[in-house]
């Protein structure tokens, strides 16, 4: 008979009683849920006073089970048949009229496979906390002992654009200065000025280079007794453009532009009326197609071409009558069709000692072939600091058209055949790049 009323106790709190059980140390059963037992004696009951530690099941006999009444069940047994399977504790701040609260916990959980449809029961933790992350926005207040900088950041990037344009822009004077007091081996003060300016814009990008370069030079010296004289008057205009099949070579084809005249007059002797040059007199012009060779990390190039237009323009009625610079007396302008050669190079040779050579060949096809035009300009720089800069300026001219012109002891201008130009400057000044 115990052994039928444990099978039906547990029974009971697997379909799940264990939430309906009163949680006291004694639990009751109803009678009529026990095949076994039909009744209780009342009289029975109500004689005895068993407390939950002296209720037992082997006391209760058979003549005493005359209707249903509840049955009490020792703790001890409850305990034993659901130890394995549920957490038992009791929450001693509740009671009830059976004594202290039981509270009773599952112990596994049954899991069924969706595929197999086998069953397992897998243990549950004793204590399970859930943890869910709430985000919240807010302003923190800090106090600060000492005030707050506001500073500023300079941004930089890890991958800058890519630059096309190359710039230069130079402006530059050098003075040079004379003055002599009872000095015994002679001398006439002087004073010389001159001012220089070059601007080049240089567009590089994969296949294409386009080259754009504009310069000026102007100097005047002023002698005691004598006045101003022009030491040196130019301007100067260039642009090139080339294309390359590819990135790999340093082959462009290229045609070139240039051009070249002077600002004021000039003239032979201080005394004299009658200017040898003007503004557009002489002008060249310079216009061409061929191909560059350009080596852009020794900073030199090579420019050839077969087939340049030379054109000589004298906009002066008395020069152009008299045939100055290569015109037919009366024209204005000579047109010359030949092979020009123009090479480049610039390099430091020493520390802060910079060299720029620039030379310039040019022959024609049709009148004197062979007879080969010559500009050469090699110029020093030596830079002191970013402000101040020594220089060496070397300027030669071979011109067969160009004719020399001198007066005899007659006093009658005689015209000599073309001779090489040279003119030579050092000066020091002030540098201004930007």
């Amino acid at each position: 008979m115990i052994r039928s009323i444990k099978i039906c106790i547990f029974l009971l709190f697997v379909s799940g009683l264990n939430a309906q059980v009163k949680d006291s140390v004694q639990v009751k059963i109803a009678m009529d849920s026990i095949s076994v037992i039909q009744s209780i004696d009342s009289s029975f009951l109500a004689t005895k006073d068993y407390s939950a530690n002296e209720v037992r099941l082997d006391s209760l006999k058979s003549d005493s089970l005359n209707k249903p009444k509840m049955l009490y069940i020792e703790r001890a047994l409850l305990d034993s048949l659901l130890r394995p399977y549920y957490h038992i504790r009791i929450d001693s701040s509740k009671s009830n009229a059976y004594g202290r609260n039981i509270i009773i916990v599952p112990k596994y959980r049954m899991f069924i496979d969706n595929f197999s449809g086998d069953t397992s029961y897998i243990p549950i933790p004793d204590k399970i906390d859930y943890f869910s992350k709430i985000k919240t926005y807010g302003i923190d207040t800090i106090g600060f002992s000492n005030a707050i900088e506001l500073v500023s950041i300079k941004r930089t990037k890890r991958a800058a654009d890519p630059v096309w344009w190359n710039h230069k822009n130079v402006i530059g004077f050098d003075l040079n200065q004379v003055s002599f007091v009872n000095w015994n081996s002679g001398g006439q003060n002087s004073v010389s000025g001159l001012f220089k300016v070059e601007f080049a814009r240089i567009y590089e990008k994969l296949y294409t280079l386009w080259n754009n370069q504009v310069s000026a030079r102007y100097g005047l010296n002023n002698q005691q007794n004598l006045g101003l004289i022009k030491t040196d008057d130019e301007i100067r205009l260039a642009s090139s453009f080339g294309y390359r099949k590819d990135t790999l070579s340093n082959w462009y084809f290229s045609a070139q532009f240039n051009f070249r005249t002077q600002f004021t007059d000039g003239f032979k002797e201080p005394e004299d009326e009658d200017p040898i040059s003007r503004f557009f007199a002489p002008a060249y012009f310079h216009l061409g197609i061929g191909s560059q060779y350009n080596l852009k990390e020794k900073l030199f190039s090579i420019y050839l071409s077969p087939l340049t237009l030379k054109s000589t323009y004298v906009f002066d009625k008395k020069l152009s009558d008299e045939g100055a610079f290569g015109v037919q007396p009366g024209e204005r302008s000579r047109h010359e069709l030949g092979i020009l050669i123009r090479t480049k190079w610039e390099k430091e040779i020493f520390k802060n000692v910079a060299m720029e050579n620039d030379l310039e060949l040019y022959t024609d096809y049709i009148n004197d072939f062979g007879n080969i035009d010559i500009e050469w300009i090699l110029n020093f720089q030596f830079k002191i600091n970013k402000v101040f800069q020594a220089s060496f300026r070397s300027h030669l001219i071979y011109d067969d058209d160009i004719k020399i012109k001198e007066t005899n002891d007659q006093g009658e201008i005689e015209t000599l055949g073309a001779r090489i130009q040279l003119k030579q400057q050092l000066g020091l000044g002030i540098i201004y790049n930007f």
